[in-house]
């Protein structure tokens, strides 16, 4: 099990930026692979991105591809979302997950989430 924190949600107009950050405690962090997933009200939870965990793979979902990009810096136990040209339908509370294997539906520790908003 690992502890996971996001933050660096927040509102900002169409076609702008931010910056997500997941902070993830105990020393087994690079172990795991790191996942991005997003909710929007009245919708499923989708996934958004992931990364492996010397950040040799990342994955994308279509509706992101070209917009956002993760990453992570294993010696500050920390993975990062970078989203440019944000969208209205973007808005959703965004998720930090980590999973021990290569799988979009298998995740072991996820964060409390941290609310992204996009204005039009």
């Amino acid at each position: 099990q690992v502890q996971l924190v996001e933050s660096g949600g927040g509102l900002v107009q169409a076609g702008g930026s931010l910056r997500l950050s997941c902070a993830a405690s105990g020393r087994t962090f690079s172990s795991y692979i790191m996942a991005w997933f997003r909710q929007a009200p009245g919708k499923e939870r989708e996934f958004v991105a992931r990364i492996t965990q010397r950040s040799i793979t990342t994955d994308y979902a279509d509706s992101v591809k070209g917009r956002f990009t993760i990453s992570r810096d294993n010696t500050k136990n920390t993975v990062y979302l970078q989203m440019n040209g944000l969208k209205p339908e973007d808005s959703a509370v965004y998720y930090c997950a980590a999973g021990t294997t290569w799988s979009r539906d298998r995740y072991n520790s996820w964060g409390q989430g941290t609310q992204v908003t996009v204005s039009s």
